[in-house]
């Protein structure tokens, strides 16, 4: 077998097609050996890509004809990422699922209650959710500098996830299987509260609003294009969050924590390079169009540390039940915008009153 990780992409679309591009181009250790899709233009255009990789429209054929497949990267349809994720769990494969692991809290936890089972047969699986995030080379300087307790005890959080408008629709296609914006946008945010509060941090209580400035059509999916969200924890410890669906200028994702002895913030003047244009207007700066125009470099240091993790058995660069955390928080805040109530928990995770959507 080769030296390499043999490694396949589950879902060739957009996101997947990128995870391949990274694992055949930018990760010197692995090796991209096959790709699925149900969509023949989408393998149509990997085999273009990367020649000879073998391409497969049945998921669970990949899995049981690549004898030397090591990985899988699920990149598929935000429906689909549990069960993926636990078929090739349970066949002994290292797994990089894309986020969310899935949009409700209980599939979400099928999956590490499968990683659990799975380890014990194969000790040296890796399984993690990618929160591109956390590889982010300004992200970790910030909680490198919050964990050596620059800023005293962090206390206050506050973060954005702020996408450019797409005026074609395409979100409120979207809405009906995203699990709505705090799932599928402020995932991200909410990870980072609990990377920087610690992932064992405890929700005491979640409240959110939200306004369909721009697609009213979201509301029939029980979504919004802007939301606010309040996350409050025990210990004495707050999170509030914003995701927008309609920025003008380009994506806009920062985050500011707040300290005992003073703060950290990321990204809060975003900006595409160090190019300034100067107009007859004024003075400006380009920003990143999308979410990978800002986190390419992420993506990228993600795959070559979940290929390192696998190949040299070392600890998994994230926790997966943080994964879990972060879904029942978003599903809450969910829950909170549609109902305008606010949700509260006792310490022990369990909810004070019962869903009522």
């Amino acid at each position: 077998m080769s030296d390499k990780l043999q490694v396949a992409v589950a879902g060739i679309g957009r996101m997947g097609m990128r995870h391949a591009r990274h694992f055949a181009n930018f990760t010197p250790r692995a090796e991209l050996i096959a790709v699925c899709s149900p969509v023949q233009a989408e393998l149509d255009a990997a085999k273009a890509e990367f020649g000879n990789v073998r391409v497969y429209k049945d998921y669970e054929q990949m899995l049981e004809q690549e004898k030397t497949l090591q990985a899988v990267v699920v990149a598929s349809a935000t429906t689909v990422h549990a069960e993926q994720a636990i078929k090739a769990i349970e066949r002994g494969f290292h797994v990089l699922c894309e986020k969310p692991i899935s949009t409700s809290p209980e599939i979400s936890q099928s999956v590490v209650d499968a990683y659990n089972t799975s380890i014990k047969k194969f000790p040296n699986q890796k399984v993690i959710c990618g929160f591109s995030r956390r590889f982010d080379a300004s992200y970790r300087d910030a909680y490198q500098r919050t964990a050596n307790g620059d800023i005293g005890t962090p206390s206050v959080f506050r973060s954005q996830t702020c996408d450019k408008l797409d005026p074609s629709g395409f979100f409120v296609a979207y809405a009906e299987f995203s699990g709505g914006i705090f799932v599928d946008c402020s995932i991200h945010d909410i990870d980072l509260a609990l990377w920087f509060f610690g992932e064992d941090s405890k929700v005491k209580s979640v409240t959110a609003i939200g306004i369909t400035a721009v697609q009213p059509d979201l509301r029939k999916h029980n979504d919004r294009d802007n939301a606010l969200g309040i996350i409050e924890f025990y210990g004495g410890k707050i999170a509030q969050l914003y995701c927008s669906r309609m920025m003008a200028a380009g994506q806009e994702d920062c985050t500011e924590i707040f300290g005992t002895n003073g703060k950290v913030a990321i990204n809060t003047q975003p900006q595409l390079n160090l190019v300034n244009l100067y107009e007859p207007t004024g003075i400006r700066r380009e920003i990143p169009s999308d979410y990978y125009g800002r986190f390419r470099e992420a993506f990228i240091t993600e795959a070559n540390e979940f290929t390192a993790s696998c190949l040299d058995n070392t600890a998994p660069p994230l926790r997966l039940d943080a994964a879990v955390r972060a879904v029942t928080i978003g599903c809450a805040l969910q829950e909170s915008l549609i109902s305008g109530k606010k949700i509260e928990f006792e310490e022990n995770g369990k909810r004070v009153e019962a869903s009522k959507l």
